[in-house]
């Protein structure tokens, strides 16, 4: 039996080169490529439906807009359903119905992470601290209220980073597709250790062979395989998110709008509240499945 094909197999580069063209060719130009109007998020018509999929299918994301009209937690969890997206990935700090309210906490509440104050958050996929049978692979965010000032996010489909660096150099993928080559130190709050240590890949497989991406850029709490060639991988991946490069889109989301995709690499500027009435209030949903339909584009090759 002839092995099947896959963009993602290093040896195959002939099925790589035909997926990297048209996912090139077919990848958003701008940020507005990327946006779509619905008017009911808890059920989107036909054509809202069907534009949402081919962004998804296209760029691994989709932004949508729906006016600004007010959008409860069910609607947004009824809205993931319709993308296949049902097992939400709780957190202790997610509500109880395990959708996530960020918003700016107190010390007490949880402003020990990052995501619950004001500060910039640096370039990120969600939950790359899950163990390997938890990882976060659809994302849904949606803002409630937006900053008085900041809060802009930059977001960049992962396949896109697979892309250049297999571009510059095959090793790299190869170097940040090991097992070991990522960890996560054990997270010990009032003394006892909330989150044991996690380890893995940046770059791994999921079973319908669609790529999936794990990564942070942060500084601390992180341990990274001692060795030239990650350290290069690394350097490279690095300077393509502080590049100019046009696969990077940047976006104030305001009120209704939000983002849907398999969880792509993201960031967060700092921003500044206008008063505790009106703080910024983002909903957060994360999900163990991968949107239904988009693994397509790894099998084969063809979008």
């Amino acid at each position: 039996m002839n092995k099947s094909r896959s963009p993602y197999d290093l040896d195959d580069d002939e099925t790589y080169r035909r997926w990297r063209d048209q996912k090139l060719a077919k990848a958003a130009r701008t940020l507005s490529d990327l946006v779509v109007e619905i008017r009911n998020p808890e059920n989107p018509g036909g054509a809202e439906f069907d534009a949402l999929m081919q962004r998804l299918r296209h760029n691994n994301m989709a932004l949508y807009d729906t006016g600004g009209k007010a959008v409860s937690k069910a609607a947004l969890r009824q809205f993931g359903l319709r993308f296949g997206l049902v097992n939400l990935d709780a957190n202790p700090y997610s509500d109880e119905d395990a959708v996530t309210s960020l918003e700016v906490k107190s010390c007490r509440d949880g402003a020990i992470y990052i995501p619950y104050t004001s500060r910039a958050i640096s370039w990120h996929t969600d939950g790359y601290y899950n163990s390997p049978e938890r990882q976060v692979r659809g994302l849904i965010l949606h803002c409630a209220r937006p900053a008085a000032k900041g809060g802009e996010n930059a977001v960049m489909d992962p396949d896109m980073a697979y892309i250049h660096l297999r571009d510059l150099n095959p090793q790299f993928i190869m170097a940040l597709s090991d097992k070991e080559v990522m960890s996560i130190p054990p997270n010990e709050v009032n003394d006892f250790i909330e989150r044991g240590e996690s380890t893995g890949p940046v770059f791994s497989l999921t079973r319908p062979g669609a790529l999936h991406m794990r990564f942070t850029a942060r500084k601390r709490h992180i341990r990274w395989k001692d060795d030239d060639l990650t350290k290069e991988a690394l350097k490279a991946l690095m300077a393509f998110l502080g590049s100019d490069t046009p696969y990077i889109y940047r976006h104030l989301m305001q009120a209704g709008q939000g983002l849907i995709g398999n969880n792509p690499l993201h960031d967060r500027a700092g921003f500044s509240d206008a008063g505790a009435d009106n703080a910024r209030l983002l909903y957060r949903a994360r999900y163990y499945d991968r949107i239904a339909g988009t693994e397509v584009e790894a099998t084969g090759g063809i979008l």
